[in-house]
């Protein structure tokens, strides 16, 4: 009789079989879209990935029938748990083959590690941690992702029910694209506005002035989301790693600030969806995953509202109306078909409404899961 096994995770080898995993397992899947292999390296490199300057974490592989089966990680973020007043720690990078007693192992595995580390409930799927990409994918499966939202099996959330996790918060994706763009609303509200506060301005973000730009948006966004759920203050290390990562694909037609009467209050920053591209190149930069990603950037036509931010006595006047609407106005002068902001909290019903407004749709659902220890 075949039997489930955990390996936990500590030479290179092992590391390579963990990351590798990932493209084995979602090999024959037509929408999984796979990301760079050295940029999930440095996810979980202690030496790269400055997240690890206060966390830790454990990773561990399993098998079954002498074949990889499954993988997970087990995270203590010691700056989520000061910033929130919990015990809690993570699991992380959950990949499993539809075998419950294999997802049961990799579960129970990462929980007795958190327990032997002192924490009392655990909540994921983080990557590593709750800056990264969030949830399992719970609706959505026939659509490819946009870039930076994760994608998996429709199974996992009956893995993750049936080892007694429970559903904790939704994760929503909106998309308009121009079929279902309601431009007569966008503009008699935006007229609206601006009418009303004159003082708004909405201004590209400078390129060429990257790092004053990154200290504004960093300061708007630990002011603006403070009491958010999962949030966590970015560092300066972090928003300007961010900052790197984004620079070659940042578009002065879909990053903004917000000022009023000069001062900055607000940004939104959109993307090119890069996952059109990096589909198909495999994981792989080299050696000819560069050209075509070149060759593919320029054939791009879908954006996502990745980030948004506004001061909390500068939220209810517009300004993130203001964002969405001169970002699908550009995104449609540019041929785009489809922006999608993602993602929104469940319970942000200000956010959901404006979505709502601007004619967009629910387009895809994520699920984070919790279990007390």
């Amino acid at each position: 009789m075949a039997a489930s096994g955990v390996t936990f995770v500590s030479t290179e080898t092992e590391k390579k079989e963990f990351i590798e995993f990932l493209y084995l397992h979602y090999a024959t899947d037509g929408f999984f879209v796979p990301p760079l292999r050295q940029e999930q390296h440095k996810l979980i490199d202690s030496k790269k990935n400055p997240f690890f300057k206060q966390a830790k974490m454990a990773m561990f592989l399993a098998h079954y029938d002498d074949k990889p089966a499954g993988r997970i990680a087990a995270v203590v973020d010691d700056r989520f748990n000061k910033q929130h007043g919990l015990n809690t720690g993570h699991f992380a990078f959950f990949e499993c083959i539809d075998h419950q007693p294999t997802a049961d192992l990799l579960f129970r595995v990462a929980e007795d590690w958190l327990r032997e580390q002192g924490v009392e409930e655990i909540l994921g799927p983080t990557n590593p941690g709750m800056m990264d990409v969030l949830g399992f994918l719970v609706d959505g499966f026939d659509k490819f992702p946009y870039i930076m939202m994760p994608y998996s099996k429709p199974y996992y959330e009956k893995l993750a029910l049936s080892a007694g996790y429970d559903g904790v918060r939704d994760l929503l994706a909106f998309v308009v694209d121009q079929t279902n763009v309601d431009f007569d609303r966008m503009r008699k509200a935006k007229s609206m506005i601006m009418r009303r506060y004159p003082q708004i301005q909405i201004r590209p973000v400078s390129l060429k002035n990257m790092d004053e730009e990154v200290k504004i948006v960093r300061d708007i966004y630990n002011e603006a989301w403070k009491n958010n759920w999962g949030f966590l203050p970015l560092s300066l290390d972090e928003i300007k790693g961010l900052a790197k990562e984004f620079k070659m694909i940042l578009d002065e037609d879909f990053a903004h600030i917000a000022e009023w009467d000069g001062k900055p209050v607000g940004f939104s920053i959109a993307l090119p969806d890069l996952n059109q591209v990096f589909r198909t190149m495999n994981g792989n930069l080299f050696p000819f995953g560069f050209i075509k990603f070149l060759w593919g950037k320029r054939k791009i036509n879908r954006i996502r509202t990745a980030l948004m931010g506004i001061l909390p006595e500068y939220q209810g006047k517009g300004i993130d109306a203001l964002f969405h609407q001169r970002t699908i106005e550009f995104a449609l002068k540019r041929n785009f078909i489809e922006s999608e902001l993602s993602w929104v909290l469940d319970n942000n019903t200000e956010m959901i409404h404006l979505a709502q407004r601007l004619g967009a749709r629910i387009d895809k659902r994520y699920r984070m899961y919790a279990k007390k220890l």
